[in-house]
């Protein structure tokens, strides 16, 4: 299960499994992202490769016109696969 939301400060709020049969959701959501915004990790529980590279792409076509995504509330685990992806040197994490 997996479930997306945007609280009245506009951050981003991640649930459950982010894996390749959310992305599309997720994707609508994120395109309409054009400056820096907060991504809620706290209650997302697992990363596929596809959510990886959605944030990725993301992050990217934010760093072009000089905006980003901030991850706060990861998860150890989720930390983890950030760190050995080396992700942890793309995102501004807190």
């Amino acid at each position: 299960m997996f479930d997306i939301t945007i609280a009245g400060d506009g951050t981003i709020r991640l649930n459950g499994r982010l894996d390749s049969n959310q992305v599309d959701m997720t994707r609508e959501i994120l395109e309409k992202v054009g400056s820096t915004t907060t991504v809620d990790f706290a209650e997302l529980r697992y990363i596929s490769s596809a959510g990886l590279g959605l944030l990725l792409a993301t992050q990217k076509r934010l760093n072009d016109s000089g905006h980003k995504l901030e991850i706060v509330n990861m998860t150890p685990h989720i930390r983890d696969i950030f760190t050995i992806a080396g992700f942890d040197f793309i995102f501004d994490i807190k």
